[in-house]
């Protein structure tokens, strides 16, 4: 992840040790998957015993539950960010679509950080910022490409995805289809 902002947001909350820094990304991934599947209110004392770890380290690295849930959304918003920089050697449109596949990913899992977070906070304003940072050369790069109709914006896109990611649907398969559709009308026609 190559955004200044987002990396000084991490670090500043990753510990430096090798093993404690184990123990943080443990707990992240923990945290994640607890708050996919019970919402905010997952038990922390359930996510240290996911991650491997006492309720103690947890609550070294994660004083509250908001700091934990700060830090699995900033985790989100890296993976998400980053993937971006992976895509360079796919064409222009499969580029933009697989980056935007992930943002929608991403998307149907973040209403429940969000409902744990300021919606006004500095954070959430400079991890939108980078959200659309990393995804705007890609849709820049497809439209150069004629692939990608000249009237779209990074907002267009991102607000498409993410609308069609938050509903809810019976099957991840029919969330791929109909993410699929939005795609296409992201295309030139």
């Amino acid at each position: 992840m190559t955004d200044p902002a987002l990396r000084a947001l991490l670090d500043e909350r990753r510990p430096t040790r090798a093993d404690a820094r184990r123990n943080f990304d443990a707990l992240i991934e923990a945290g994640r998957a607890a708050f996919a599947d019970d919402g905010l209110d997952a038990s922390l004392e359930d996510i240290a015993r996911r991650a491997g770890v006492g309720i103690g380290t947890l609550y070294r690295n994660f004083p509250t539950r908001d700091a934990l849930v700060e830090a699995v959304y900033l985790d989100e918003v890296a993976g998400v960010a980053s993937f971006a920089e992976e895509l360079g050697d796919l064409p222009p449109f499969d580029a933009l679509a697989a980056w935007l596949r992930r943002f929608a990913d991403y998307a149907s899992r973040k209403k429940v950080l969000l409902e744990g977070l300021n919606r006004d906070s500095e954070l959430l304003q400079t991890c939108r910022g980078i959200m659309y940072h990393s995804g705007e050369p890609l849709l820049r790069r497809a439209q150069a490409d004629g692939d990608v109709r000249a009237d779209i914006g990074i907002d267009d896109a991102v607000r498409l995805v993410a609308g069609v990611a938050g509903v809810a649907f019976p099957d991840p398969e029919q969330r791929e289809r109909v993410v699929d559709m939005a795609l296409d009308g992201l295309r030139t026609r």
